[in-house]
């Protein structure tokens, strides 16, 4: 019988406690612990901390192919991958106020239109909705909660001790709180990449290191991309440059409803979006990320940070009654050849400082740039009627620290198999992989503990009393 506590409330670490639980585990030996709150606390702009973390509360696509969104298939194939896509999935389904809504598109064919200038990546892709996503959350936290899954919220995990299997804490922590596990899943989000590059080089973990993955949010009216939309809702348009060890991607397209979204990371900002279901928010926009992937940078995760903190400033959103005495406001950048900087989805102007000259971007992205100039004049010439009616918000970011290698069967580190590293913590890199990881490592400590049988599993431990409990 082993006592499991989760570094993460994000959507890796919630679907790793809801497949113990579904299956008996009891949810009293299960202790989450995020930095964030829970979701009848979380406000919507508080986008990266909390139950079901970023993704999980603001982005609402769920891509459904081995090949996008960070690694699966290379753990356990194919077939299996697909499997543990579709119990995520289910997830999203079963605790949504309106599962209905959730559809499913599925492109077929690249359009010739696309071709002379990019390539189209083509999978399914089901739309969750970013306004359903927080009743989602309240959902499934009480169904955990009913099971006795123990949260700690807005506590910070500071030290892990693989030797003694010890979680500390900073003083935030409340409660009757016992930090001794017998089996931990580190299951952070881009919140907590520092912390695993930290873990990494405590004990030595032997590593893969990863690319730079850092570019813009692109927005402009829905309009202009209409054509490709009606044939690819969350199009991907790429290329690469092999020689040069760049490749371009755009990434999580929003449409109809769709708002920029400011991310606050290590207490820089960078960007993302969110694409609202309800017709009261619709505004006719489309945004999406232009990301670099970038080969061969030393440090990668220091070259980002940096770059990014080269790109911030502050602002003063609205001086009211203060005037110049008004707080001052961590903000990215905006540039635009016409349009001005848009508003949240609440109304409220994106933080962001409008700028006339990309001068300084130019500087801070060290030559990488021009891939990201080329891309939109081509844009241009795809879309001929965008023109000069679009900007973009700088930066937008993937921290990727370098992954830590693992036990394929159980994603365990070699040394400590009794530590799962999942989800963002792994690379994972989308809503669906990290669920699949979370689930993948949940069934093998439910192999452990009970013996399949059929579509279920017939689980026996002992409940601390002498007695054994048996669960189908």
């Amino acid at each position: 019988m082993e006592k499991i506590v989760i570094v993460g409330a994000g959507v890796a670490g919630v679907n790793a406690a809801t497949k113990l639980v579904d299956n008996g585990y009891p949810g009293e030996l299960i202790t989450i612990i995020d930095m964030g709150k829970d979701p009848y606390q979380r406000q919507p702009a508080e986008v990266m901390e909390g139950f079901l973390g970023a993704g999980g509360w603001s982005d609402g696509k769920l891509t459904y192919h081995t090949a996008i969104g960070g690694h699966m298939s290379k753990y356990c194939g194919e077939d299996k991958a697909m499997e543990l896509f579709d119990e995520v999935i289910t997830n999203f389904k079963r605790f949504h106020p309106k599962p209905e809504e959730v559809q499913c598109s599925d492109p077929q064919a690249e359009p010739d239109f696309i071709k002379p200038y990019f390539g189209l990546r083509l999978f399914p892709v089901w739309h969750v909705g970013t306004d359903y996503l927080h009743e989602i959350g309240k959902n499934w936290y009480d169904y955990l909660v009913s099971k006795g899954v123990n949260f700690i919220w807005e506590t910070k995990v500071t030290r892990i001790d693989f030797k003694t299997q010890e979680v500390f804490t900073d003083e935030r922590a409340y409660g009757d709180f016992d930090n001794k596990y017998d089996r931990l899943i580190f299951a952070v989000g881009k919140s907590g990449i520092d912390f695993g590059k930290q873990l990494a080089d405590d004990y030595t973990l032997p590593t893969e290191p990863k690319p730079v993955q850092i570019g813009v949010r692109f927005e402009a009216p829905q309009k202009h991309f209409q054509k490709l939309i009606d044939i690819s809702y969350d199009f991907k348009l790429y290329r690469k440059f092999e020689d040069e060890g760049v490749s371009l991607r755009s990434f999580c397209t929003n449409n109809n409803a769709a708002y920029v979204a400011v991310e606050q990371t290590y207490g820089d900002v960078s960007y993302n979006g969110h694409a609202k279901k309800d017709e009261k928010y619709r505004n006719d926009m489309t945004n999406f990320g232009i990301l670099m992937e970038i080969q061969g940078i030393e440090e990668p995760f220091k070259w980002s940070r940096e770059l990014v903190d080269k790109v911030n400033t502050s602002i003063i959103p609205n001086q009211g009654l203060y005037g110049r005495f008004a707080p001052k406001l961590q903000a990215g950048l905006y540039y635009s050849p016409s349009r001005k900087v848009g508003v949240t989805s609440e109304g409220e102007r994106i933080a962001a400082l409008p700028i006339d000259s990309l001068d300084t971007v130019r500087e801070a992205f060290q030559g990488y740039y021009n891939y990201i100039e080329d891309f939109i004049e081509d844009m241009k010439k795809v879309f001929p009627t965008l023109g000069d009616d679009w900007g973009v918000y700088i930066p937008e970011v993937k921290y990727l620290s370098p992954e830590p290698l693992v036990d394929y069967k159980n994603l365990a580190l070699a040394e400590w198999e009794n530590v799962h590293f999942v989800g963002d913590a792994l690379s994972a890199r989308g809503i669906t992989v990290s669920g699949a990881q979370g689930t993948y490592v949940a069934e093998d400590i439910l192999n452990k503990f009970c013996k399949v049988k059929g579509d279920s599993y017939i689980c026996e431990w002992d409940n601390h009393q002498g007695d054994i409990i048996s669960f189908k």
